[in-house]
């Protein structure tokens, strides 16, 4: 291993504190980019069975809601 410590890894000769900022927020980017279709998806199927909840409440005769 290049690095004596752990120490050392994380110093990396002062660099370390650009290196692992720029690992935290490539991180923080790609996991956001895998998380906030999943919250999307939810909203939608939430939106969609509320939709649905309210036309079967519609008076059957009423077509003027769809």
């Amino acid at each position: 291993m290049y690095f004596d410590s752990f120490q050392a890894l994380m110093w990396m000769d002062g660099h370390g504190p650009y290196v692992w900022g720029a690992y935290s927020v490539a991180l923080i980017i790609l996991l956001s980019l895998v998380i906030q279709p999943l919250r999307a998806k939810k909203r939608f199927i939430k939106q969609q069975k509320n939709e649905l909840r309210r036309l079967e409440r519609s008076p059957k005769g009423n077509s003027s809601n769809i």
